[in-house]
């Protein structure tokens, strides 16, 4: 996935009797939708591109051990000196409510399915378009939920990347808007187990390369604006504007919904808001600004001040206003998880009690135009020589922490 909390994170209330709920076909409708097979060249160990997102229990006997990694991870939800004994303690008051939702989703969470299919597709096209670089092989890397980080870098070097034998591996975050709570945590913990099975216990360089064998990391660590990205959005809109009356269909108000952060994280410097606000002023570019628009923030935790609008807040006010047809548009997400499948389908649409006009587009899941745009932004940056962007070099102002500033300097020093 910016901090962006699942709807776990939120205070219990009582889930909706299952009997008032959608049938389960539109519940989990990513369960209708058909990955088809990948195969992957076998030449050589060629490039390892390796997404990077939160991850989430892809079965409900998953769900324990996803929210007690979660609320262990003091880069995403900071719990102070007591963080190893409060994170478990508040994981299993809410792991029943929580297999709950998951259940009424389908059984799961599909973003590994869809992340897998993604990047699989990816590094096929790849291979066409970057010949040089082949073969790309794809791997996935979720801080919370299998395949976990370390298992990843694993096989990677059972693989053939590292241990001596070098290769290049390119983290790519799929959290399109850079945040030190997601791509952040994410390269920390891949930071972290890169010098635990290459670094220090293997006794290389800490800054790596091909001298000693060890990978050649670089990353794609934001990428809020890229015109593939904001071509997928935009036809992804227009689709399902199309449901609406003709005569109606431009005065649909859009509700771009992003998870939110913390004030605190948000003062400190975080860059989130601004790149949130780039990739949706970019999508109403490419749309003609035809209709009118806010960007609201969905998943609020606890009491302490929150980047808003909230989503919910914001749906039912335009609806006590009388403006009745919203389109939600999950503009930090790509693809479909908890927060879109339970959090707006059946939370704030269900519970809008006006379900026939206020819709949410699809999430980019299978997109051909999604997946082409993966593998644009990876041709270019593996062409590029540059480890990462120049942004990430620069630590929030407010920051304090020294991970990040370590795992900031070893991706930047990496020789290509």
């Amino acid at each position: 996935m910016a901090l962006r909390l699942p709807s776990a994170l939120r205070p219990l209330r009582p889930l909706r009797p299952l009997a008032t709920a959608k049938p389960l076909a539109q519940q989990a409708r990513w369960l209708a939708a058909h990955v088809p097979p990948v195969t992957q060249s076998s030449r050589g160990p060629g490039t390892a591109m390796v997404f990077l997102n939160m991850g989430g229990p892809s079965t409900v006997d998953e769900v324990g051990d996803f929210l007690s990694r979660l609320f262990s991870d003091a880069d995403l939800i900071p719990l102070g000196r007591l963080q190893n004994y409060v994170g478990p303690l508040i994981s299993k008051r809410r792991t029943p409510k929580i297999q709950a939702q998951y259940q009424a989703i389908g059984g799961g969470s599909p973003i590994r399915k869809w992340s897998e299919h993604q990047c699989e597709e990816m590094c096929k096209l790849l291979d066409e378009i970057s010949p040089e670089t082949a073969p790309h092989k794809p791997y996935v890397a979720f801080r919370y939920a299998n395949p976990l980080t370390e298992e990843t870098y694993r096989r990677m070097l059972a693989d053939g990347f590292g241990g001596g034998r070098g290769g290049r591996a390119v983290a790519f975050t799929q959290y399109p808007q850079y945040s030190c709570s997601t791509t952040g945590s994410s390269l920390n913990e891949l930071w972290k187990w890169r010098q635990r099975l290459e670094g220090k216990a293997a006794g290389a360089p800490l800054d790596g390369g091909a001298a000693d064998g060890t990978i050649r990391w670089s990353v794609i660590d934001r990428w809020p604006a890229h015109p593939g990205l904001v071509e997928a959005f935009a036809q992804n809109i227009e689709a399902k504007l199309l449901e609406y009356p003709e005569d109606r269909r431009d005065k649909v108000v859009l509700l771009f919904s992003a998870h939110s952060l913390p004030m605190s994280v948000v003062n400190r410097g975080d860059p989130y808001p601004a790149e949130v606000a780039a990739t949706v002023h970019a999508v109403m570019h490419r749309l003609n600004h035809a209709n009118p628009w806010r960007l609201c923030y969905q998943s609020q935790v606890g009491p302490q001040p929150w980047l808003g609008p909230q989503t919910s807040t914001t749906v039912e006010d335009y609806i006590a206003k009388g403006q009745k047809d919203l389109l939600l548009i999950p503009i930090a997400f790509t693809s479909d998880h908890i927060e879109t499948l339970f959090e707006l389908d059946e939370e704030v649409i269900g519970g809008s009690g006006h379900a026939e006009t206020v819709k949410r587009v699809d999430s980019l899941n299978g997109s051909p135009v999604f997946i082409r745009a993966l593998a644009d932004l990876a041709k270019d940056h593996l062409a590029s020589g540059v480890s990462c962007s120049v942004q990430m070099g620069l630590r929030c102002p407010g920051c304090k922490s020294e991970r990040c500033a370590e795992s900031k300097k070893f991706f930047a020093n990496q020789r290509l």
